[in-house]
């Protein structure tokens, strides 16, 4: 059972909101998304360009390298650094904001991790002004192996500065992939319809294949296959493409790892429609599905959590049966209505099932390392939040952002959260 300890540093900011700076668990560390703000003033003001001088400087830049060092210091007293991250995720406020953050992010990373960068919905990020969050999975120094770069002459070439995979002991994090080439035109040939046989296709199959064909060479060269990925996140453009891409997800996992579906407002290659983002092990390990009947089954194809490496991985949860969409237990009462909020009762439904399956899996949530939660609009972090603190006494590392469009795969679902814990036993 790995030994779980939780990270703060007197030299970063301490968040506002119920959750941890971050959280190490045998070989892995874990910190809480990072935004640019003191938690005391918001935006802090030497983050911001001049009143009257609107063209001296960048506040994507400024706040982009404001996060970057208190993530370094995060992980220096944590017993790592910046050259042991092993895998990073992004969330923008806007696209267009992406070249000035790359040019801060090389600063940073002349070796880069693997890195999934997307969009988020209108309002964002939970502090007004912020324009980018940055979520970080880390090592050791002063571990037994250290990180691995994978590349494989099978895949495209990014564009940008990240690494495609980073391997370390018997963990592989891929980057996120999109149906690209990176060359002129962005989404291949093969990845897009024939214009002379418009009917007898769907783009966002094309992308879906392309893309988890590249993934599966990329996990080749790293050690690893498909039937060892422990946990997909897959974010959408539009959830009105989901079925295309799980009819094709189908074919490429007989045994579908925990996943969490999501629509995010864009990604960085125009007409893309998809971007997938998995962590696996080698494929010498042996995982553990875990099934149980005290949460509901999912209707898609992903498993309720795997066990690796004495880690969970759990599929996102949201407010659903499954059966009858909201089940009647996360609804406020409609007799009722100024009686309860629908967000504080369909999260303590997310959360008795994120418990449920954390037990059945041999974890608790005592355990949880990294927590991600994903709202279809701000307004409702609040009432969210409430229903958390009951939930955790000393909470775990966690990011929060807010999607776009409907959000969520379940209509009327405000809230998925995303766990992963530490086996307990």
């Amino acid at each position: 059972m790995p030994k779980v300890e939780k990270i703060h540093s007197d030299r970063v900011p301490t968040p506002l909101a119920h959750y941890t700076q971050g959280t190490k668990a045998g070989d892995l560390i874990f910190l809480a998304g990072q935004l640019a703000s003191d938690w005391k003033t918001g935006v802090p003001a030497e983050l911001s360009r001049r009143p009257g001088y609107p063209f001296y400087g960048s506040d994507v830049k400024a706040q982009t390298r404001f996060i970057l060092e208190n993530i370094q210091k995060n992980l220096e007293d944590a017993g790592s650094d910046l050259e042991h991250v092993v895998k990073t995720q992004v969330f923008i406020l806007d696209c267009a904001l992406f070249s000035e953050f790359d040019e801060v992010w090389k600063e940073f990373f002349p070796t880069p991790p693997p890195r999934t960068t997307v969009q988020t919905g209108p309002k964002g990020l939970l502090v007004p002004g912020t324009l980018v969050e940055i979520d970080v999975i880390a090592v050791p120094t002063d571990g037994d192996t250290q990180p691995e770069h994978i590349s494989s002459d099978r895949i495209p070439k990014p564009i940008a500065n990240y690494t495609p995979a980073l391997r370390h002991g018997k963990w592989v994090f891929l980057a996120g992939q999109l149906g690209t080439d990176f060359q002129d035109g962005g989404v291949p040939a093969e990845a897009r319809r024939d214009p002379n046989y418009p009917y007898y296709s769907s783009d966002i199959e094309r992308q879906t294949k392309y893309t988890l064909d590249n993934l599966a060479a990329t996990l080749e060269a790293a050690g690893s296959d498909l039937e060892h990925v422990v946990k997909a996140q897959v974010f959408l453009k539009d959830l009105n493409d989901f079925h295309g891409f799980d009819d094709v997800w189908r074919q490429y996992f007989k045994t579908p790892p925990p996943r969490t579906t999501l629509e995010i407002a864009d990604l960085l290659i125009q007409d893309t429609l998809v971007e997938i983002d998995l962590i696996a092990v080698t494929s010498d390990v042996e995982l553990e599905y875990v099934r149980t009947d005290a949460a509901p089954h999912p209707k898609a194809n992903y498993s309720q959590a795997v066990v690796a490496n004495d880690m969970v991985f759990l599929a996102g949860q949201l407010a659903s049966d499954f059966k009858t969409g909201v089940p009647p237990e996360a609804k406020v009462d409609p007799s009722f209505r100024f009686y309860g909020s629908d967000i504080e009762l369909q999260t303590e439904y997310v959360m008795g099932n994120l418990k449920a399956v954390l037990e059945a899996a041999g974890s608790s949530i005592e355990q949880v390392v990294k927590a991600q939660t994903f709202l279809t609009d701000l307004d409702y972090f609040h009432g969210y939040d409430k229903v958390w603190k009951r939930h955790f006494g000393t909470p775990p590392p966690r990011t929060t952002v807010e999607l776009d469009g409907d959000g969520l795969l379940v209509p009327g679902t405000r809230v998925e959260v995303d766990l992963i814990a530490a086996v307990d036993r």
